[in-house]
């Protein structure tokens, strides 16, 4: 392999992106899977776990690496589509082996390793040569001190550790995009999953649940305590609580309902009162609502809220007081492109789009994918025949209802092979 470097650490491997020999990004790289044999002899490397389009897992032979370069790995060509499926001789270098509590053999130091170091044998093998230990944080020191040291100068390693922790492993996925994280915690093993999930704080919990498949997503509230599992709920967007919520036992989500903060419950009744595959029922009750005497600098402040998604902040829509869905008498939308045309100190209810007419709630899927077409937007008011204001409907929300059930599983990616 040319140019490539002696060493790489595992961790700093994740989220690379995985080229062909034209240079096409095919995948990017989420793990490493490695055969551990004892103690002793240095585990080799067997290949790569790369995520490709689609968010599917296929597997990458070391032998189809030609390099790997501080900021990406270079493959022989085509890639076998066929889903990674780990198997039992098998571990998974960041899913498995960060976090485990071994022993320093030259020292007697015990702490956690927080990285895995790889490089090539004199017969081309990739193998596993370094271990980075942590020790434990004494007194006020923020982190114990830390130990590089050779593979065979560590103890266990290679036996199960029932104490496993989780927190290089949250460093690793807090650092990853949450449709990213929630793919890996997807594919640890039940024990691994169950301490990854118990370690993640609510925030980020919620937003790993919103890109899992609905049976994922329930499996891991239903092994939470009721009293966290409400929690999650609440940082979730309504509208995906409201799906995950309505997929749990009636007696289960009724439980959940009566935990959660009662504002917060009522966005979730109240989008569970609508028929299934409808705008009411797919819509979020928190787009960026303003009344007609903001500024056009107040829209503007509102929309850089880094939380919303791009296609809830493309608009602003303007209300009677209340403020809160349902509102007072809703007066149309304006546009991020119409704002940022126009002087920040004049009102934005001067620049709002009224030839557009809202989406009522009852719409069928199909009518809310025509009325984005039509008017060519990726977002759209969601109006009660009082003329209030209930919610939005995003692009994003319709693409998840009108895809396919696993259509990430089916998904075919041009340059890999079927």
């Amino acid at each position: 392999m040319s140019s490539t470097p002696v060493r790489v650490y595992a961790a700093r491997m994740v989220g690379l992106p995985i080229f062909d020999p034209q240079g096409d990004q095919v995948g990017k790289v989420r793990d490493l899977v490695v055969a551990v044999r004892s103690e002793v002899h240095q585990p080799r490397v067997l290949g790569l776990v790369a995520e490709v389009f689609g968010r599917r897992r296929i597997f990458v032979p070391m032998t189809r690496v030609t390099n790997i370069d501080s900021g990406q790995v270079y493959t022989t060509g085509l890639l076998n589509m066929r889903r990674f499926v780990q198997r039992p001789t098998e571990t998974l270098v960041i899913g498995q082996m960060l976090d485990r509590t071994v022993r320093i053999v030259s020292s007697g130091v015990t702490g956690a390793v927080y990285d895995v170091a790889m490089e090539q044998a004199r017969n081309r093998d990739w193998v596993l040569s370094r271990v980075a230990v942590q020790e434990p944080s004494k007194g006020l020191r923020r982190r114990g001190q830390s130990h590089v040291v050779e593979w065979r100068d560590v103890e266990g390693l290679t036996r199960r550790d029932e104490a496993q922790g989780a927190t290089h492993l949250i460093a690793a996925l807090n650092e990853m995009r949450p449709a990213d994280a929630a793919n890996m915690i997807q594919d640890l093993p039940l024990e691994r999953r169950t301490a990854v999930v118990a370690a993640l704080d609510d925030e980020r919990l919620a937003d790993v649940l919103e890109e899992l498949p609905e049976e994922d997503q329930v499996e891991i509230l239903e092994h939470l305590d009721n009293e966290r599992a409400a929690d999650v709920l609440e940082e979730m967007s309504p509208d995906d609580a409201a799906d995950l919520i309505a997929d749990l036992p009636p007696e289960t989500a009724e439980a959940l309902l009566e935990l959660m903060e009662p504002e917060e419950a009522e966005d979730v009744r109240r989008l569970m009162s609508y028929a299934e595959e409808t705008a009411g029922a797919m819509m979020t009750p928190e787009p960026v609502i303003l009344g007609p005497d903001a500024t056009i600098a107040d829209a503007l402040a509102h929309v850089r809220n880094p939380e919303l998604t791009p296609a809830l902040a493309a608009l602003v829509y303007v209300c009677r007081q209340p403020l809160e869905t349902p509102t007072g008498r809703f007066l149309g939308v304006a546009h991020i492109q119409r704002l940022l045309r126009e002087p920040p100190s004049t009102l934005v209810a001067g620049a709002l789009d009224v030839t557009m007419d809202p989406l009522r709630p009852e719409a069928t899927i199909d009518e809310v994918a025509a009325h984005l077409a039509t008017y060519n937007l990726v977002a759209a008011p969601v109006v009660d025949d009082n003329g209030h204001l209930l919610g939005a409907v995003t692009v994003d929300d319709l693409l998840d209802h009108m895809l396919p059930e696993g259509w990430r599983d089916h998904a075919v990616h041009q340059g890999v092979e079927p």
